[in-house]
């Protein structure tokens, strides 16, 4: 309680610094940013020069700073104390403390007669699963059996890691089936004013290529069944579909979607996103690669930064998972030494990357 009273003191401050210096003459700002300005000059040379201890900010600093990486677009260049990466990181560090406080879960705490019930059952029955158990007890007529969930809390080592040969046939079949197979995923991402907004992505196993992306802010069955349509235009779909237990992708208006198309549904096991490798690889790339530089300020935003970021991972980016080549081929330019070759950049995300093209 005292930190949020500090904090939103340190907020009031600042706002009345904010309202002080409207009220100012446009020479009096000047005289004060040049002031300010000389000063900072002289901390910011005994920060490089590690004569003063680093800095602690407070976290009201922290709020401050990530409004103004909302609102002005050269912020990057006037960080002085730290890093760009460090105001991404207290964005971050905000959204898991905003969405903590607004969620609240209701957990049911349950006795200690029943914990001591559930390791009776599973010392006696070891092979059983946490489902297993929430059955047996529910055939028992118990009214407050917990679920498996809850259990699965109480019963450590549960899931055995998969075997080598569970793997080697897993990998297999991937092998086997790879060009006729594609991955589907979602993930989160928050915006500036911590809104969550659900990404979708399909990729093709064969040459790592993302096929289609879509975001929105509720991603129910109908909407991911729209999604695929899209994304498998006049009978190009796949033959395998590969995804997760996630509650939209199994549930029965998709699977039935599926069957109708006449795409086999793959669904990696629960807790096993090894599985799913590539599209699990390809969604850190994104999040290294983009979402970690650039914090979304909407929909619209997000659906252009994926939209721009997509089309260079596609065309310009390599793997070496498929030789060090793209997942979109073009057309290979003639060998020439470094001595005689110039190249032409073009800025990505206003020049978070550049592609490149030989200059004839």
């Amino acid at each position: 309680m005292i930190d949020v009273i500090n904090i939103a003191f340190e907020l009031l401050k600042t706002l009345l610094l904010l309202l002080r210096t409207r009220l100012m003459s446009r020479m009096a700002k000047d005289f004060e940013i040049l002031a300010l300005r000389s000063q900072l000059s002289i901390v910011e040379q005994q920060i490089i020069n590690k004569k003063i201890p680093k800095v602690k900010v407070s976290p009201a600093f922290r709020l401050l700073w990530v409004f103004i990486s909302k609102h002005f677009d050269g912020w990057k260049s006037h960080l002085v104390i730290v890093k760009p990466e460090t105001v991404i990181k207290w964005h971050r560090k905000a959204f898991k403390l905003y969405w903590k406080r607004k969620s609240k879960p209701k957990t049911r705490c349950i006795s200690n007669q029943t914990i001591a019930l559930i390791k009776r059952v599973h010392k006696e029955n070891p092979l059983l699963s946490p489902e297993k158990i929430h059955e047996q007890l529910c055939n028992l007529n118990i009214s407050d059996a917990p679920a498996p969930n809850t259990i699965a809390k109480y019963i450590k080592n549960i899931r055995k890691t998969p075997t080598d040969k569970q793997r080697q046939s897993w990998k297999t079949f991937l092998k086997n089936h790879r060009k006729g197979l594609w991955a589907m995923d979602m993930f989160v991402v928050p915006t500036i004013c911590f809104k969550v907004l659900y990404v979708l992505i399909l990729v093709s196993h064969d040459r790592r290529e993302i096929k289609h992306f879509a975001v929105t802010t509720n991603p129910y069955s109908s909407w991911v069944i729209q999604q695929v349509r899209e994304a498998t235009p006049f009978d190009e779909s796949p033959e395998y579909l590969l995804h997760d237990n996630d509650c939209v992708f199994v549930s029965k208006h998709f699977q039935g979607f599926l069957s109708n198309a006449n795409i086999k549904s793959v669904r990696t096991a629960y807790h096993s996103p090894w599985q799913n490798g590539i599209c699990e690889r390809t969604v850190g790339i994104i999040r290294t690669e983009l979402l970690n530089n650039i914090i979304p300020r909407n929909e619209d935003h997000l659906h252009r930064l994926l939209k721009e970021y997509i089309k260079y991972y596609n065309k310009h980016r390599t793997h070496q998972g498929i030789d060090c080549q793209t997942p979109i081929l073009s057309e290979t330019p003639k060998i020439s030494a470094i001595k005689d070759t110039e190249l032409e950049a073009t800025p990505i995300l206003n020049g978070l990357y550049h592609t490149y093209k030989k200059i004839a």
